[in-house]
C-alpha cells in the first residue's frame, strides 16, 4: 500500500486497522475492502491501493460490490457457510470394513450363529460383503472379505416348528438383489400416499403437496432443500424441508432424520426453537414443515454488521444458552451450533433451528462418540476421540459468542492462505486441539471470561460443566444483567429488530437462495423403485396444539 504524504495518524492507523481487519475475516472482506475504498477516494483521490498479498488474492473478488452489504459481481455467498458433517466409523478386520448398522429383520452373527438383538444400532455389517456380525465378534472374524456378497444366517423351522440355524453355501454376485426372508410380512403403504377419500371420517387430518403452495426458495444444505411455503387452507406461511429418499438410505442417515423429527416435535414446546408444524412424504420425499422465521440468520446479520456490541451478544447468547438447556434437560445433545443455524424472528428473539445432528435419549452422565459437527465448531473431546456429552454444546456456544464479539472465528490463521497445508481440515483441528485462543483486548473484562470458560480445553472445567451445570452460567458476571424469568417468557426487548415489509419479506435472506427457481425435480421411477419405503413407516405428523389454532381461523 503506497499512502500519500501529510496523512494524518489517525486516518492511517483507521486505514490500516481496517484492511487487517479484512486481512484475518474471510467473510464478507469484500464488503470492508469497499468501505476502505471509498473511505480513501473521496479525500485523497491520488491515494493508490494495491492488493498484492495473496491472502487478498484468494479472499476477495476482482471488483468491489455497489454499496456495503451488497456483493460483488460474480460472488457465490455460499462460500462462507461450512456445513456439518458426519465423519462415519469403520472398522477394518481381515479386509472387512464393518459399520455399525440397525437390522429391521431377524438377523444372525457369521461367526457365533446367535441372534443379533436389541436397539439401534445391533451389530456391524461389511460395507464390501454384507457380513453381518455382532459388535464383540468383529474383531475374531477369521475369513477374510471377499468383495461379494455372502447369504446371512438365516433362521430355519425344523419338523417341531422350532428355530434352528443354518448358514448359506452359496456365494453370489453384489449385483444380485438379496432375496427377503420368508418371515417378513409386505410393508403397508405410507399413509400420506394413500389416497385421500379412502382415509376414514374422524381420522387424524394429513397433509400432502397439494395442501401447499410452493413461493420460494430460502435455503439449502448438503441434503435437503428449504421452502417458503403457504397452506392454502388458512393462508399462513410456513418452512419446508424437502429431503430426497434416495438421499438418506443408508440405515444411520434414516435414524438421523427419525431423530430429527422427533426434536423438531420437542421443540415446539419453547419459544427459542424452531418448532414443527406436520410431516409427510411421496415415494422419493419427505417433507418436514416447520415454523417460518421471518428475519433471516445471524450468518447474515454478521456478515453485514462485522461484529455485534456486547449487550447484543449477551442477549442472543442468553437466550441460546436457554434452548440449550431446554434440549439438555430433555436428554438432546444439539451438536450443531453455528451462526447459520440461529435464527431471529420478526421481534428480534432468537429460535435455533436444523435438528439433523442432534443426539437424542442421552441421559445425566451419558456418552456418546460419534465424530461430527461444523469443523470450526468441533469440540476438542470429540476431536480427541473421547466419549462426550452436553459439554460439545456448550463450548460451540463459546465459539458462536467469540465470532459475535470478536468478528471473526477463534481459529482463524493469519496468512493461512499462504501456505496450502494449512488450509486443510487436518490443521483446523490440529489449531483447535494446540492454540492457545487468544481474547481480544478491546473485550470487556467480563466478556474475556465468559469466552474462557466456554472455551476451556477441559470439558470437565468448562462453564455449564460443573456440578452447578446451568446455573453457573446464570450466576456468571457477563450475564449479570439478564432477568433469566422474563427473558425465558420473551419479555425483554430485543436489542435489534429486522427490517420487515411483511410477512412474506425476504430481504433477510440470501439471495444466492431467492433467486433459485421453485419447482421440485419429477420423479424417477428407477430411483423409486430401488427405495424401501417401510423404512420410512410412520414419518407422518401433524402438530396438535398448531391444529388447534388453525382451526379457529
Amino acid at each position: 500500500m503506497r499512502v500519500p504524504t501529510g496523512l494524518c495518524s489517525q486516518t492511517l492507523d483507521c486505514v490500516l486497522e481496517c484492511c487487517w481487519e479484512t486481512l484475518k475475516c474471510g467473510r464478507r472482506a469484500c464488503e470492508q475492502l469497499a468501505v476502505t475504498h471509498h473511505l480513501l477516494a473521496q479525500p485523497y483521490p491520488h491515494l493508490d491501493v494495491i492488493i498484492a498479498a495473496p491472502t487478498l488474492a484468494r479472499r476477495l473478488f476482482p471488483n468491489v460490490p455497489a454499496a456495503p452489504g451488497m456483493p460483488c459481481a460474480g460472488e457465490d455467498r455460499s462460500i462462507y457457510r461450512r456445513g456439518a458433517r458426519r465423519w462415519r466409523k469403520l472398522y477394518r478386520v481381515n479386509g472387512h470394513i464393518f459399520q455399525a448398522k440397525r437390522f429391521n429383520r431377524r438377523a444372525f452373527c457369521a461367526f457365533c450363529q446367535d441372534r443379533i438383538w436389541g436397539l439401534g444400532r445391533q451389530g456391524f455389517k461389511c460395507i464390501q460383503c454384507k457380513l453381518l456380525v455382532h459388535k464383540k465378534c468383529h474383531k475374531l472374524v477369521q475369513k477374510p472379505c471377499s468383495n461379494e456378497h455372502v447369504d446371512p444366517v438365516e433362521a430355519k423351522d425344523d419338523a417341531n416348528g422350532e428355530s434352528t440355524l443354518g448358514r448359506a453355501s452359496s456365494v453370489r454376485s453384489r449385483a444380485e438383489p438379496e432375496p427377503p426372508l420368508p418371515e417378513t410380512p409386505p410393508a403397508p403403504a405410507p399413509a400420506s400416499l394413500v389416497p385421500r377419500e379412502d382415509l376414514e371420517p374422524g381420522s387424524q387430518r394429513q397433509y400432502s403437496l397439494e395442501d401447499f403452495e410452493l413461493i420460494r426458495v430460502i435455503g439449502r444444505g448438503s441434503y435437503a432443500k428449504v421452502l417458503m411455503v403457504e397452506l392454502k387452507r388458512t393462508k399462513r406461511v410456513y418452512a419446508m424441508k424437502v429431503i430426497k429418499k434416495a438421499l438418506v438410505t443408508d440405515d444411520e442417515d434414516i435414524d438421523w432424520v427419525q431423530t430429527e423429527k422427533h426434536v423438531f416435535e420437542t421443540a415446539s414446546n419453547h419459544p427459542f426453537l424452531v418448532g414443527l408444524h406436520s410431516c409427510f412424504q411421496t415415494p422419493s420425499r419427505l417433507f418436514f414443515v416447520i415454523e417460518f422465521v421471518r428475519g433471516g440468520d445471524l450468518m447474515f446479520h454478521m456478515q453485514r454488521q462485522r461484529r455485534l456490541p456486547e449487550e447484543h451478544a449477551r442477549f442472543y447468547a442468553a437466550e441460546i444458552s436457554l434452548a440449550l438447556h431446554f434440549l439438555h434437560e430433555r436428554g438432546v445433545i444439539y451438536r450443531d451450533l453455528k451462526l447459520d443455524n440461529v435464527l431471529l424472528d420478526h421481534e428480534g428473539h432468537i429460535k435455533l433451528t436444523d435438528y439433523g445432528m442432534c443426539k437424542e435419549g442421552v441421559r445425566p452422565g451419558d456418552t456418546t462418540s460419534t465424530f461430527c459437527g461444523t469443523p470450526n465448531y468441533i469440540a476438542p473431546e470429540i476431536l480427541r476421540g473421547e466419549e462426550y456429552g452436553f459439554s460439545v454444546d456448550w463450548w460451540a456456544l463459546g465459539v458462536l459468542t467469540y465470532e459475535m464479539l470478536a468478528g471473526r472465528s477463534p481459529f482463524d490463521i493469519a496468512q493461512a492462505a499462504d501456505n496450502p497445508d494449512q488450509n486443510t481440515e487436518d490443521y483446523l483441528f490440529q489449531v483447535i486441539l494446540e492454540k492457545t485462543i487468544r481474547i481480544p483486548r478491546s473485550l470487556s473484562v467480563k466478556a474475556a471470561s465468559v469466552l474462557k470458560g466456554f472455551l476451556n480445553k477441559s470439558p470437565v472445567e468448562r462453564l455449564g460443566c460443573g456440578e452447578n451445570g446451568f446455573l453457573d452460567i446464570v450466576n456468571h458476571p457477563f450475564f449479570k444483567s439478564i432477568e433469566w424469568e422474563m427473558l425465558e417468557q420473551k419479555q425483554v426487548v430485543p436489542p435489534f429488530k429486522p427490517r420487515l415489509e411483511g410477512e412474506r419479506d425476504l430481504a433477510n435472506f440470501p439471495p444466492e437462495f431467492t433467486d433459485e427457481p421453485v419447482h421440485l425435480t419429477p420423479d424417477n421411477d428407477t430411483v423409486i423403485a430401488d427405495i424401501d419405503q417401510s423404512e420410512f413407516e410412520g414419518f407422518e405428523y401433524v402438530n396438535p396444539l398448531l391444529m388447534s389454532l388453525e382451526d379457529c381461523v
